[in-house]
């Protein structure tokens, strides 16, 4: 057996709007330099955990770029819509090309609600942001059925007791650990944190242009899982 390798980002906020988005002109670095990180480290799967859009006003030639990225991406990339690229009539998810790539999978869209990797006997589950209302990201949460068992997240993570900062999409100590998971892939924020209690390993990736790094998920052939930030390139 040999390890499986995932790279894990969110919060790409890709945007034609150079005046809004984090990379200038070219509003789809994020993606790019994601998509590059994975192939720099032969990752198996990419998981790409909301809002990868800024919003779901992207104009057509936009949504055609990031297809062209995807199909040259040479591996399953998962996505998980987030707050601010919710499943809404006019999402992006919905609209362009992107869906109709085999190794493209939408949470929301392509898979109700997991997709699994037989070649892996890995399932990979979330729970996709619909509208802009409150949701609890981490509900019913699905029993293990697959030797590895990753769960995605697009939320705002509270340390059980503390007082919210904010009072949607929050993410709780024991929602995490009712999982079960290998690893939990967290979007939302833009900073790069290890969150819970260490029952289960969660970790948000935070934001490429903030992160300045991607989270590469190893898990190994013996049963673990190491999780590292590898910087990414924006040449």
């Amino acid at each position: 057996m040999t390890d499986i390798v995932l790279v894990h980002s969110s919060d790409l906020h890709v945007d034609n709007d150079p005046h809004q988005g984090p990379y200038g002109a070219d509003g789809t670095t994020g993606l790019r330099v994601v998509l590059e990180a994975a192939k720099a480290h032969d990752a198996h799967i990419v998981l790409l955990v909301g809002d990868i859009f800024d919003n779901n006003r992207q104009p057509d030639w936009i949504l055609k770029r990031c297809t062209e990225l995807l199909a040259d991406a040479g591996r399953p990339v998962v996505f998980l819509p987030g707050n601010h690229d919710p499943l809404t009539p006019d999402s992006v998810y919905l609209r362009g090309d992107m869906v109709e790539l085999p190794h493209v999978h939408v949470i929301g869209v392509t898979h109700e609600q997991a997709v699994y990797f037989p070649e892996f006997d890995m399932e990979i589950w979330g729970h996709a942001h619909v509208d802009y209302g409150n949701m609890v990201p981490l509900r019913d949460p699905r029993p293990k059925t697959a030797r590895w068992h990753i769960a995605l997240a697009h939320g705002h993570y509270e340390d059980d007791g503390a007082v919210p900062l904010r009072p949607s999409w929050l993410i709780s100590n024991a929602e995490l650990d009712a999982t079960e998971a290998d690893y939990i892939a967290l979007g939302h924020w833009n900073r790069a944190a290890q969150v819970g209690t260490g029952k289960v390993p969660a970790y948000y990736s935070g934001s490429p242009d903030l992160a300045k790094t991607v989270n590469v998920v190893r898990l190994t052939h013996n049963g673990a899982v190491e999780v590292t930030r590898a910087p990414i390139s924006w040449v």
